[in-house]
């Protein structure tokens, strides 16, 4: 009974500690609320339910993701409250889940320790906090691929477990096609040069599989494409729509992308989320492990380049170099920023080499503790910004729920695109009924108006995109207001 209870408890430790840390995250932040990309997302999902094809040609809109318009498909019958709350949760528990993922990483690979700091580090960089509050996307396809590597770190060529995660990845964030792809080959038994060398390790022999179990993997590696592609032609009638668009809106807001800007903004992304003194830990940790741990390390610097690759892969398809995109790469190294600390314990006591590493990692340690007020501060100043946002966007959704803002007499018109994607799921409408006056105008209906310019600039969809400015449009007068917003209408 005892051992049959230790085991149960062993299980439970990994979720009930992913848990207690979104928990906490969501304590320490003080902050969380459903970004512009996600909202349309469950704006999408809820037009699906209603039986119209969801309205992906409004002008600035985000790139779809399949499996993220399922997840508002079916969270639809609780109600956009609700909605929102449940993926706020989910957010806050893939941030969590990619902390333990990462230490499970650094501890498979190297030290327990190695792994416990890794997870510190990533889970105090800036933008993964920013992002990760606002249930952005990136943090479940993250969660999604680290998991599938730390499968592939305990059973090499492991199969069918590592693409089905990867092919929910691939739902979400396309990079995971081309992981998959790779994965595959390496499934079946190709042996790629970067892991030539890796030492006898008997989990890495080539596997024996029927034709059969080679047309299922390679079934599961094609599902996310499949289905993306099936999608984006069945909505929009152009089976590359995701593609086409998301490169269409990169141009329309000035984003950097292009092969030609790969090697400027791609190590600049990595820094601004790093910062330097992990990147000096990651740097020592990655040479030290590859010259003295090669067979420990070699899985996950090959996971680094390739992650490296595949990111310059997508820039050069004319995506943007987004620093979000640059997360999988960021958690790798930060594993090995963790060794870099840490790694030394795998070396044998009284080894010359040992001495050596506790001494590089001694210094890089300070250095990281060094740094820790400056992410203090800059995490503060980020979440006080994010907070700004929040209390903007509530009074917003105070006015939606007295119904203040109401489709009555005509569409919504709002100062930027922003709003839209929130007005649209809480009114249970198309996008296509929220008017960026940016871009277009209202004859009747409801306008949205900042109530000061510090809500104006607080509540945009970026503060470096270009605007003009806009007014009330003529013969609307005002109904209502809070401290954030003025609410006029106009019903002809």
């Amino acid at each position: 009974m005892t051992a049959a209870l230790t085991r149960s408890a062993q299980r439970a430790g990994a979720p009930l500690s992913i848990l207690a840390g979104a928990a906490l995250l969501r304590l320490v932040s003080g902050v969380g609320f459903v970004n512009y990309d996600t909202l349309y997302a469950l704006a999408w999902g809820g037009q699906l339910s209603r039986g119209q094809p969801p309205a992906y040609s409004v002008v600035l809109a985000p790139t779809p993701h399949p499996l993220l318009e399922l997840l508002g498909v079916v969270l639809v019958p609780l109600g956009a409250h609700a909605a929102a709350d449940v993926t706020l949760a989910l957010g806050f528990i893939a941030l969590s889940a990619c902390g333990w993922v990462i230490y499970r990483l650094g501890a498979t690979w190297f030290s327990r320790p190695a792994g416990l700091l890794a997870a510190a580090i990533f889970l105090t960089r800036v933008p993964v906090l920013s992002y990760g509050v606002r249930a952005y996307v990136d943090l479940p396809y993250l969660l999604l691929v680290l998991g599938a590597l730390l499968i592939e770190s305990r059973r090499r060529r492991a199969g069918a477990p590592v693409l089905a995660l990867l092919a929910a990845a691939g739902l979400l964030r396309p990079e995971a096609w081309a992981f998959s792809g790779l994965y595959w080959l390496y499934s079946i038994g190709w042996r790629p040069p970067f892991l030539a060398g890796g030492g006898g390790d008997a989990r890495v022999q080539r596997p024996s599989r029927s034709r059969r179990e080679v047309a299922l993997l390679a079934l599961l590696a094609a599902a996310a494409p499949i289905v993306w592609v099936a999608s984006d032609l069945l909505i929009t009638g152009h089976p590359l729509w995701s593609l086409t668009n998301t490169r269409h809106t990169a141009t329309t807001l000035g984003r950097e992308k292009g092969i030609a800007k790969v090697p400027e903004y791609i190590p600049r992304r990595i820094g601004e989320i790093l910062r330097p003194a992990v990147l000096v830990a990651a740097a020592l940790g990655g040479v030290l492990t590859l010259l003295w741990l090669r067979s420990r390390a070699l899985l996950g610097a090959a996971a680094g380049v390739l992650a490296v690759v595949v990111f310059a892969l997508f820039a050069a398809l004319g995506l943007p170099i987004n620093t979000r995109y640059a997360f999988l790469v960021a958690a790798i190294l930060c594993v090995f920023a963790g060794a870099g600390v840490f790694g030394w314990i795998n070396l044998a006591r009284g080894e010359q080499r040992r001495h050596w590493w506790i001494a590089g990692a001694a210094l890089v340690l300070v250095a990281l503790i060094a740094y820790a007020p400056a992410q203090y501060r800059s995490a503060h100043r980020e979440f006080d910004k994010l907070a700004r946002q929040q209390r903007v966007e509530g009074d917003l959704l105070a006015l939606v729920d007295d119904h203040a803002i109401n489709l009555a007499c005509g569409p919504v018109g709002v100062p930027n695109h922003a709003s839209i994607p929130l007005l649209a799921l809480y009114l249970k409408t198309s996008p296509r009924n929220v008017v960026s006056l940016q871009v277009g105008s209202i004859a009747s209906g409801v306008y949205v108006d900042p109530a000061s310019q510090t809500v104006e600039r607080d509540y945009a969809l970026d503060r470096r995109d270009p605007v003009k400015a806009v007014s009330v449009p003529p013969g609307f007068t005002e109904a209502r207001a809070n401290r954030s917003w003025l609410i006029f209408h106009r019903c002809s």
